[in-house]
């Protein structure tokens, strides 16, 4: 899961300098030892190298780090607040431990997991690149998940208006909308952090309180290179996209997607969800 397969953007990568990618496997190695478990299962990276993670025995051991002085946070918390907050009924890994520490300049947050023996529905990339069939059970405990996890009171606020402020123009080629109507969301809706069935929702890091549709307009960008996929989507929760503070949560959704490609991942995403942004707004995007 740590290599770009062939004809397969992978965004889930281990570090391009080797010093990085040493220093995550030596963070990794001291947090199975303050466990006391073995990992010994392939490395799997987060995001463009930020977190490493490896299966010990009937265990998922996953290490974050960031700079000393950006430690900490509603990133950093996001898992044990969920495993605290929110309901058994969302399935999802139950975390087992958390041991922090500091080396000169670094901070380390190492979160043992059980393991999830039913795997995601994508590896290495976030996106879905051909349709997949799910059994309707799999959408029913999608819904299901989603709205119970929208009754999770939580101060944690995953999406903020001056975002929307600040880069609606730019990334989108409109004025900034107004979030009126919120509820509590994962936040990081996407195909590698969703089991193929029975579901699980994976990686918690990032949940809390956003705009009513953002996670299923999410979903549904990362689906566009499937369309039955993105179609079914549409079907099963058009009467939340299709209402006028649906439609505001997938644009930031867009948004924040159009961002990440500006940066460069999502090379074979961006033109279709350019073209999904235009369909909503009925307006060009900026191409600089």
């Amino acid at each position: 899961m740590t290599v770009e397969r062939a004809g397969r953007e992978a965004v889930f990568v281990a570090p391009v300098d080797r010093d990085e990618r040493d220093r995550m496997r030596r963070a990794h190695a001291t947090a199975a030892k303050q466990f006391e478990v073995d990992a010994s299962g392939p490395e799997v990276w987060g995001w463009q190298g930020r977190t490493l993670g490896r299966r010990a025995g009937d265990c998922w051991l996953r290490v974050v780090s960031a700079e000393a002085g950006k430690a900490g946070g509603r990133l950093w918390e996001g898992t044990a607040t969920a495993d605290t907050c929110v309901p058994r009924s969302v399935p999802r890994p139950r975390l087992r431990g958390v041991v922090d520490w500091t080396t000169p300049g670094i901070a380390y947050r190492a979160e043992l997991t059980e393991f999830v023996t039913v795997r995601p529905v994508t590896s290495g990339t976030p996106a879905l690149e051909q349709d997949i069939a799910l059994p309707d059970s799999w959408w029913a405990e999608l819904k299901s998940a989603l709205g119970t996890l929208a009754t999770v009171p939580t101060h944690r606020e995953s999406v903020r208006q001056n975002w929307v402020d600040r880069n609606f123009r730019r990334f989108l080629g409109i004025a900034p909308v107004r979030i009126h109507e919120t509820t509590t969301g994962h936040a990081d809706l996407h195909w590698a952090n969703l089991t193929c069935a029975p579901l699980v929702l994976l990686d918690w890091e990032n949940w809390g309180r956003l705009p009513v549709g953002y996670d299923l307009g999410l979903l549904h960008a990362y689906s566009l290179a499937a369309p039955a996929t993105a179609a079914r989507i549409r079907c099963e929760f058009g009467h939340v996209l299709d209402t006028d503070a649906g439609r505001t949560g997938e644009l930031i959704a867009l948004g924040q997607l159009l961002q990440a490609c500006s940066r460069g991942v999502h090379r074979r995403l961006a033109p279709l969800v350019a073209r999904q942004a235009e369909h909503l707004t009925n307006t060009p995007v900026p191409t600089s």
